[in-house]
């Protein structure tokens, strides 16, 4: 463009010059060797343009045949380096697709058409083709060649580190981490992969440090940086929570400060506060936790966030929580577990109950269980919730990479990756993929069978008295009584005098006057040791030597 703009600026230029020129007319006399010429200036002006450009034509010409060599061999070496790259590029995209045979005839042509020495990427084409194909030795050798080269080291880097991390070599990985996060900082998977080793082996100080110099260098972006120091002080604080609760406690609120919806960070605040005795500010910091996303831990934690209370006063505390997020299941839990344990039976059934029917997950089934025990020890209601416990969803925990973890941890065991675990459902779980809702809750309600209590004597339990029915007690009817035939004793005589009379025969009884009469328990005779009660079917008891039936 701006080559053109000069030659309409020499174009006209020349002819504003010819113009003036003709407006001016003048003859030019010039003496040359005795020969007067004579001619006007505008025929001496035009000869002189016309020389000029015979001349420059003539210096263009006679260099063109002169480079003509050159400029044959350019052509042809141009024409065999589009021909290179025209392959180079054919091959990577076959071997980003797989296709091992098209990236290894490309390679070959490429070879033949570019030097490596000229073109880089002929090694990545190379190691990729090798990766495609199998020879991961190969592919390695290529890579460590290109991390030798300064054009191309970050290239070998990055490949090292991918075949350390599939290898399982993680000490390698971050060693080629490190290497490509010092030689370029700008690279975000060289600062990341060094920030989660560094997180892995627990230099929380030095993975700070490196996540600073990334949000600088605008590697991270804020949000995420600030998400994952957040992570990364709440893990310092763990650390420091036993040694030093003061610096623990700073880390935690700097933590909150960066991302409030952090529960960890907001655990570890409170629990720094408690071991200070801060009670009021620790547990506002959970109610403040708890009005964002109510969590089974903080409740947990509120509720015995005093050691010396006692279970009414844990009963009170889970009840102001459950003000803070009414009607939320999380909440009702917590009351119902704290009702349980100050005895108030009615009132965590009740609980427990409701929070079955706004979510009817293991632990709500399983604490109706604990309550049934406590409250009735029915055999067959307690079979009920556990029964639906096995059959309900479970619980959300600290889930990473498909595994759970009692607690909440910064880096994933299984790969190593910061802030990796989230509070939800387990994956592998199988019950969590049975879908339960409401009616499926006041189903399992409705059909919990009736308590079947044995009853006591004198004691009748209808057969479908729930448990928390009023116990009706009625009078047993009598059994009845089988009175003796009457026996007149002419005079009462000591136990020795009846022992040494001989022995009546069996089944009768002496009368007053001598005669054997029927006896009436079991056809014995009275001073049989044989003789039983017919109700209870004990012996029959003696008193001051004297049998008495």
């Amino acid at each position: 463009m701006i080559r053109i703009l000069l030659f309409i600026l020499i174009v006209l230029g020349l002819g504003l010059g010819f113009a003036w020129l003709a407006d001016r007319p003048g003859e030019l006399s010039l003496v040359w060797q005795g020969q007067l010429v004579e001619m006007s200036l505008m025929r001496a002006a035009s000869l002189l343009i016309s020389l000029i450009a015979a001349v420059l034509i003539a210096v263009w010409l006679v260099r063109t045949i002169w480079l003509s060599p050159h400029t044959v061999t350019r052509y042809f070496r141009a024409r065999k380096r589009d021909r290179g790259y025209q392959a180079l590029s054919t091959g990577l995209i076959a071997a980003g697709a797989g296709d091992a045979n098209l990236a290894r005839k490309m390679t070959a042509r490429t070879r033949g058409l570019i030097s490596a020495d000229q073109e880089p990427l002929i090694h990545l084409l190379e190691a990729q083709t090798a990766l495609i194909e199998g020879k991961y030795d190969d592919a390695r050798r290529k890579f460590e060649l290109m991390a030798d080269d300064p054009e191309t080291r970050e290239l070998g880097l990055r490949g090292l580190y991918l075949e350390a991390k599939r290898l399982g070599a993680h000490e390698a990985a971050r060693q080629y981490a490190e290497r490509a996060a010092e030689k370029a900082p700008h690279l975000p998977w060289a600062a990341l992969a060094t920030l989660d080793s560094q997180s892995q082996a627990g230099q929380w100080d030095d993975a700070l440090r490196l996540l600073d110099q990334s949000r600088a260098a605008h590697v991270v972006d804020r949000k995420e940086a600030d998400r994952k120091k957040a992570v990364l002080l709440t893990a310092r604080a763990m650390t420091k929570l036993e040694g030093d609760a003061k610096a623990a406690r700073d880390d935690a609120l700097a933590a909150l400060k960066l991302d409030e919806h952090l529960v960890p960070a907001a655990l570890m605040a409170a629990k720094a506060l408690f071991r200070e005795d801060n009670l009021r500010k620790g547990t506002s910091i959970l109610e403040k936790s708890w009005k964002h996303e109510p969590h089974p831990e903080v409740a947990r934690l509120y509720v015995r966030a005093r050691g010396g209370d006692t279970a009414v006063d844990r009963l009170k505390r889970a009840r102001k929580l459950e003000a803070l997020r009414p009607n939320n299941a999380v909440a009702m839990a917590a009351v119902a577990e704290a009702a349980l344990e100050a005895r108030e039976l009615l009132l965590a059934r009740t609980k427990a109950e409701a929070a079955a029917r706004l979510d009817p997950t293991e632990s709500v089934f399983l604490l109706l269980a604990d309550i049934e025990e406590a409250d009735t020890g029915d055999e067959g209601r307690i079979r009920h919730w556990m029964a639906q416990a096995l059959r309900s969803p479970r619980d959300p925990a600290w889930t990473a990479d498909g595994v759970t973890s009692p607690t909440w941890l910064p880096v994933s065991p299984v790969s190593g990756r910061l802030d990796a675990f989230e509070w939800k459902a387990s994956p592998h779980a199988l019950s969590a993929t049975v879908d339960h809702d409401q009616s499926d809750a006041d189903e399992a309600i409705r059909s919990l069978p009736p308590v079947a209590v044995e009853p006591h004597a004198h004691e009748v339990v209808p057969a479908t008295r729930r448990a928390d029915a009023p116990v009706i007690l009625e009078a047993e009817p009598e059994e009845p009584r089988v009175e003796p035939s009457p026996i007149k004793v002419a005079e009462r005589k000591p136990v020795e005098a009846v022992a040494d009379k001989p022995a009546p025969k069996k089944g009768k009884a002496e009368a007053a006057n001598g005669e054997q009469v029927p006896d009436p328990f079991f056809g014995r005779p009275p001073d049989d040791p044989g003789v039983r009660d017919p109700t209870s079917g004990e012996q029959a008891p003696e008193k001051a030597g004297f049998r008495l039936f």
